[in-house]
């Protein structure tokens, strides 16, 4: 399975435009090589550079087997979490100092509906029922 943007290119600089500095809208993501048995996506974008650990900016649910793309700043088909912003949704990068980098993760599960999720138990639920994960990497320092 794949992950990519027309936003920016695997371990390239994130625009502006998705940042906290921008507009902080979500970034074009696509993905396809699903195997068989997926019947549902979950997706993340995490800072693992952040100064308190892995900081979560997007949390993402039942997305739809269907669904092969999210347009910039469109609406993923699933389920959005609250971040570690305290919002639901995608919430972009804003590093307090140097390159960030930020991790975003597919995940193809083999189940259609992941029940009781949060942000606190998202990987507890998720992991057991991955099928396949792609990750993107995009950086971002700000001026």
């Amino acid at each position: 399975m794949f992950l990519q943007s027309v936003d920016f290119k695997p371990n390239g600089s994130i625009p502006v435009l998705h940042t906290c500095d921008g507009a902080d809208v979500a970034p074009h993501l696509e993905w396809g090589d699903v195997p068989e048995g997926v019947k549902s996506f979950a997706l993340s974008c995490m800072d693992p550079d952040s100064p308190s650990g892995q900081f979560i900016h997007w949390f993402v649910v039942n997305i739809p087997v269907s669904v092969r793309e999210v347009a910039q700043g469109g609406r993923t088909g699933g389920e959005e979490l609250a971040n570690d912003f305290g919002k639901r949704g995608y919430g972009g990068p804003c590093p307090s100092k140097g390159t960030h980098r930020y991790v975003f993760t597919l995940y193809g599960l083999n189940m259609e509906r992941v029940e009781g999720v949060n942000a606190e138990h998202f990987f507890a639920l998720i992991e057991p029922n991955v099928i396949a994960k792609a990750e993107l990497i995009g950086k971002y320092r700000r001026k």
